[in-house]
């Protein structure tokens, strides 16, 4: 995983592109106050990685271990913190401020990491788009799930058997956005189409894994 940060979800808008004229709906993320917390190398701490802080919060409100890590550290209270896996030759300096949103820019592909929207409890229909039973008057199995069982051998159900249960709030990765605008005066990145969670809730942009350049 390389560096890459953390952001509040705002909310969805679109843009127009100058030249076509065509509309393009985005996804604006407040990407403001990413900073480092934390260096760790592979000589102390067995791996690279660069931990980030994100969004201040009240020091009354942190449990004793994060407010203690924090305050070692010498970094202010923060609600989030987040490790990202880097190579040795891509660990930042001491003293070094994170880049923001230096990291992209425009055209850019990222993956967007974040907690879905909670459904709550579901039915098989739809938490696994099942087609469902008969539907005639006299089938009373309309949205039913049907039979679960594997008969006598092994006269058990499946493990990952599709059945009623909750739904959603689920970590979930949408790949291979494209970065539509970066806005340094506002602190927000514009991001290609919809991504996981609701607004105001926590999102992680990485550089997309399966789709470099532009």
């Amino acid at each position: 995983m390389a560096l890459g940060l953390i952001g509040k979800k705002v909310g969805m808008t679109r843009v127009f592109n100058q030249e076509t004229g065509s509309m393009i709906p985005v996804t604006v993320i407040d990407v403001a106050g990413n900073t480092f917390a934390q260096v760790k190398t592979a000589d102390k701490d067995g791996y690279n990685a660069v931990q980030v802080a994100f969004d201040a919060q009240k020091e009354s409100r942190l449990s004793k271990p994060v407010a203690g890590h924090l305050k070692k550290l010498g970094v202010a209270p923060v609600k989030l913190l987040k490790e990202f896996r880097v190579e040795a030759s891509e660990l930042p300096a001491e003293g070094a401020t994170h880049p923001g949103l230096g990291l992209f820019e425009d055209g850019a592909w990222v993956d967007v990491i974040g907690t879905s929207k909670g459904k709550g409890f579901q039915g098989a229909m739809r938490r696994h788009n099942f087609h469902g039973s008969p539907a005639a008057h006299g089938s009373m199995m309309h949205r039913r799930t049907g039979s679960v069982g594997a008969c006598a051998t092994p006269s058990r159900v499946w493990k990952g058997q599709k059945m009623p249960g909750h739904m959603g709030n689920e970590n979930t990765t949408v790949q291979n956005l494209r970065v539509v605008q970066v806005r340094n005066d506002d602190n927000v990145i514009l991001v290609s189409g919809p991504v996981p969670g609701a607004r105001g809730s926590y999102v992680v942009i990485r550089p997309a894994k399966k789709k470099q350049g532009k």
